[in-house]
């Protein structure tokens, strides 16, 4: 697996505006929370991708990735690593450009799926700590 480096992951946080985040919880103490307040702090849209929450950090939820509406930059993924191919296929399906699986998670098939279609993946890294060292 060759991610992009710390340098090239400092570029596409610098041009992305819109992150879908899939397995986005509404509880506080979740991980998937305080990184994605954090990114919605730092200036991002952040777009809760999650069938079992009404609304995240005071945006509706969807229950999909092609339920969000318009161009996604970054889908940054807060599913187990045995969800990530799942979540890849859905991604083939929507206007997105990265695929964001985040620290702790990864999967070589997903990777290789992703990668041979021409797409950047990030796996096993966190956005907000990304985000901090890039700016």
């Amino acid at each position: 697996m060759n991610i992009p480096s710390r340098e090239e992951i400092g570029k596409i946080l610098k041009k992305s505006k819109r992150i879908a985040v899939v397995g986005l919880s509404d509880n506080p103490a979740r991980t998937s929370y305080m990184v994605s307040k954090a990114m919605q702090d730092a200036g991002y849209e952040i777009i809760p991708v999650n069938p079992t929450v009404d609304e995240v950090l005071g945006v509706k939820a969807v229950s999909t990735l092609k339920e969000v509406e318009g161009h996604i930059d970054i889908v940054n993924v807060f599913r187990r690593s045995e969800h990530l191919y799942g979540v890849a296929e859905e991604f083939l399906q929507v206007d997105a450009d990265v695929y964001w699986a985040q620290l702790g998670l990864a999967d070589e098939k997903t990777y290789e799926l992703l990668k041979e279609k021409g797409y950047t993946v990030i796996m096993d890294r966190c956005i907000k700590v990304e985000h901090a060292l890039t700016k």
